[in-house]
């Protein structure tokens, strides 16, 4: 039997990698905004299909994280 110390723990980690993935996916998808919306940031990347491409990327893989997190650890 586990104790409530243990118990505690887990919970907390379990809702700390949750918050930080949900975390990173608000921090991505505001960068997409900001790109579609205001493409002055663009002037050192050139491409910005290329960055949105590569911000919608990191967006997927958090999400993916995330739903491994709600499914096997919630």
């Amino acid at each position: 039997m586990k104790h409530r110390k243990d118990i505690d723990m887990r919970d907390r980690i379990v809702e700390a990698l949750r918050v930080n993935f949900e975390g990173q996916i608000e921090k991505h998808l505001i960068n997409v905004e900001n790109l579609v919306e205001n493409r002055v940031g663009i002037g050192e990347h050139g491409d910005i299909m290329d960055e949105i491409e590569n911000e919608i990327c990191k967006i997927a893989d958090y999400k993916d994280k995330l739903e491994i997190v709600e499914e096997y650890l919630s």
